[in-house]
């Protein structure tokens, strides 16, 4: 009774994330259109943070409780997933055109923050408190970045663009579609990775497969649903700018949080794991680089490879 209730729960979650992403997208895009701020910002802060909060909350729960190995794993894999699975589905819908300056500047920070964290794990085998203060002060430093960026990228718009006609929601209802759907994503997101985690647990998998599949899939969705849909209505800078802000967030405010609460013990499991995202994510730079977008094909490639990174981490 208490499996089939698990099952039931798990596709409540599914549906409040669909149509909390559905929501939560089109009022981040008409603020984005209402305060002359380019989507990409708007999806590399305020969307990025609010999909990575499913993320943030089983981290650091795990760090208080001192399943430091969930920690590091659902994070890894949270990235993992984010840039083959998210970034692959998308380009199924359309074209994801990447800008060059997102391919100079926040695409290598998003690489440079993994390798960060790999020599921190590495010179000590853990990530401690002095790691994880460093990690939110750098990711502080991002916000304030992207604030500036914003502000010079209105002025740029008032100066230089043409009027357009856009749809713009009210405010008010701007407000409720953001919050209201990031409640449902949050909540969408707990149900399923609990659900999910239950019925992980009740076939017998170890804690840190748990992290890297169920838990990181699952923690995830919220990146995939609202990235998926913001393709799905042409928000492609949207899209991938949440991609590449949650995968910022998770290692410096996600790890960074969990780090300072309690010392996050870094096995050789988790630097493999680290290595792979950083070759996977210099294989989509490079994919990017061709033809400034990712097309299907790429796509269909990048979920191949995560495909066969699964049946490896469970076979290992």
């Amino acid at each position: 009774m208490a499996f089939v209730l698990q099952l039931l729960l798990l596709v409540l979650g599914f549906v409040l994330l669909v149509k909390g992403a559905d929501f939560f997208v089109d009022g981040s895009s008409s603020v984005a259109k209402m305060l002359k701020v380019p989507s990409l910002i708007i999806g590399l802060t305020i969307v990025a943070m609010g999909t990575s909060l499913p993320e943030c909350s089983v981290s650091v729960s795990a760090s208080l409780h001192d399943q430091n190995a969930l920690a590091i794993s659902n994070a890894v894999g949270s990235n993992m997933f984010n840039l083959l699975v998210v970034c692959g589905v998308c380009s199924l819908f359309c074209p994801l055109a990447v800008q060059r300056s997102t391919l100079l500047r926040e695409y290598p920070l998003s690489v440079g923050v993994a390798a960060l964290l790999l020599v921190f794990g590495l010179t000590g085998m853990s990530v401690g408190r002095p790691e994880g203060f460093l990690l939110v002060v750098l990711f502080a430093a991002f916000i304030v970045w992207m604030v500036l960026s914003a502000l010079r990228s209105r002025k740029e718009a008032a100066d230089t663009a043409p009027e357009e006609e856009y749809k713009i929601l009210p405010v008010w209802k701007c407000i409720v579609f953001i919050v209201g759907g990031a409640a449902a994503i949050i909540f969408g997101g707990n149900l399923v990775v609990d659900s999910a985690s239950y019925i992980a647990a009740f076939f017998g998998l170890s804690e840190n497969l748990i992290g890297l599949t169920v838990v990181a899939f699952g923690t995830s969705l919220p990146e995939l649903v609202t990235s998926a849909v913001a393709a799905r209505k042409k928000e492609v800078d949207m899209a991938l700018g949440n991609v590449i802000g949650s995968n910022l967030f998770n290692i410096l405010m996600v790890l960074g949080i969990a780090g300072a609460i309690s010392p996050l013990a870094f096995t050789m499991e988790n630097a493999v794991d680290l290595i792979a995202l950083i070759a996977m994510s210099i294989l989509v730079w490079v994919y990017c680089w061709t033809g400034k977008k990712l097309v299907r094909w790429q796509g269909i490639t990048m979920l191949l490879i995560y495909a066969g990174y699964m049946v490896y981490i469970c076979m290992r």
